[in-house]
């Protein structure tokens, strides 16, 4: 019985420990990249508000929401000094389609934003980020965590607000 209780404790423990929230990135790069404003968001997980769309996912057969909503490696936000370039997919309601697909995403490139970072009383960053020359996106929110994570949220004009869940990472130096 002994054994038993022991081997509970043990499992308990090993669980609690797994679950618990893991670092992505060094503390010393992740105060590097958010003091210099650049770094590359990699997404990992859309969350759309709007229900119908989750409704749909579940009443497909052998499929649930939850799976299908977990992103491939690639979605990014990548901010740079001067330049904001986004490749997100969206899921949810649009109220201004458009035949191009490649438009009814979040896929485009800004030269022309606005900045601003605070600090909130979590003690997470927050960064809002106006983008001036793309005419379906408002504003676009990233809060930072201090152990790497971020959550991303887009607000646009013409369709539903939806996040994203990923965790922040150094931007890829291109070679010329």
């Amino acid at each position: 019985m002994k054994k038993l209780i022991y081997l509970s404790f043990f499992g308990l423990l090993s669980f609690l420990y797994s679950c618990s929230s893991q670092i992505n990135i060094d503390p010393k790069t992740l105060e590097e990249i958010t003091t210099s404003n650049q770094f590359t968001f990699m997404a990992e997980r859309a969350n759309p508000t709007n229900y119908d769309v989750i409704n749909v996912m579940n009443s497909m057969p052998n499929g649930n929401s939850s799976r299908m909503l977990d992103l491939d490696y690639g979605y990014t936000v990548v901010l740079k000094e001067k330049e904001l370039d986004v490749t997100l997919p969206y899921f949810g309601r649009m109220f201004n389609p458009s035949y191009d697909t490649s438009k009814n995403s979040y896929r485009f490139t800004s030269k022309d934003f606005t900045l601003s970072k605070i600090l909130n009383k979590k003690g997470n960053l927050v960064y809002t980020i106006s983008p001036k020359d793309v005419d379906h996106v408002r504003v676009i929110y990233i809060e930072v965590y201090k152990n790497g994570n971020a959550y991303v949220s887009i607000d646009s004009n013409d369709r539903q607000p939806i996040s994203y869940n990923g965790y922040l990472m150094k931007n890829k130096i291109s070679k010329k």
